[in-house]
């Protein structure tokens, strides 16, 4: 199955539309997890383990592993994923962007090293850096559009004078490029931030039935009630909803675990409540 079959029956597996954020920072674990062989992965493994029935799909953000030369312990959290929970995928968020023969690289870091179902890339630089990836067909590759950052909305809500001569924000050229021009194999998705409900309808308005992956909700503040509401698509899908830190940080004691447990729970069943 490609990546977004993988993920829709994850979806409906489990009933849910959450995917847990793996950003792990060795200073906020408990002292009995910094003390171990291999504390990145030991703490990985507890949320996994936690939280694998209430989730789509996992997301690792490969910045909080290269910074601490943990490069091995996210192969092997992947790993562990793909031997003991097979059917729950794996989005590598580590925003690739560059020339077309060093985005083949990267593509190959992602999906052939590590072994990802999708990873997230940046359009900066137009199709020469999304192709390496979508060409994976059977992989999905995320692209950025409108990201939840409060920073974002500098570039990306910047008036764009189009060849027809007409003008529309960047994120809904972006929308609009991926959508018609650039998703020729069904496997790209779009980031789509939970902070702005408005927009987020926006971009589903422009996209059909495209999906997304969207941030910002619990420790970024994203309502959820308006972001189900305007971001499912017309099947009543098409939004996987991530969490990181409100859900692995949600204790900083031994019962992280499980207090990861109840707070995955809570998040997936507010979503339900508004589908």
């Amino acid at each position: 199955m490609g990546f977004l079959d993988r993920v829709q029956a994850a979806m409906e597996k489990n009933n849910t539309l959450l995917c847990v954020g793996l950003d792990p920072s060795p200073e906020h674990f408990p002292a009995a997890i910094q003390a171990m062989d291999k504390p990145i992965f030991a703490f990985n493994k507890a949320i996994i383990d936690a939280t694998a029935d209430l989730v789509c799909c996992y997301k690792p953000q490969a910045a909080y592993y290269h910074a601490h030369g943990a490069e091995d312990q996210l192969a092997i959290t992947i790993d562990y994923i793909r031997t003991q929970y097979p059917a729950i995928p794996v989005i590598l968020d580590s925003k690739r962007g560059d020339i077309g023969s060093t985005a083949s690289q990267y593509a190959i870091e992602a999906f052939e090293r590590y072994q990802a179902d999708a990873v997230t890339v940046n359009p900066y630089m137009g199709i020469d850096t999304i192709e390496p990836f979508s060409s994976y067909a059977d992989k999905g590759t995320v692209v950025l559009c409108r990201t939840s950052n409060p920073g974002a909305a500098a570039i990306q809500n910047l008036s764009v004078h189009q060849a027809n001569g007409e003008s529309a924000m960047l994120y809904e050229v972006i929308a609009r490029m991926c959508q018609e021009q650039w998703n020729k194999h069904n496997n790209i998705l779009l980031v789509v931030g939970a902070t702005n409900p408005t927009e987020l309808k926006r971009i589903r308005d422009i996209t059909g039935d495209m999906t997304f992956l969207v941030p910002g909700l619990g420790a970024q503040g994203g309502d959820v009630e308006a972001t189900v509401k305007n971001g499912l698509n017309s099947k009543g899908q098409g939004i996987i909803v991530n969490s990181s830190r409100g859900i692995i940080y949600a204790s900083g004691g031994d019962d992280f675990a499980e207090a990861a447990r109840n707070a995955a729970m809570e998040l997936r069943d507010q979503v339900n409540r508004y589908r």
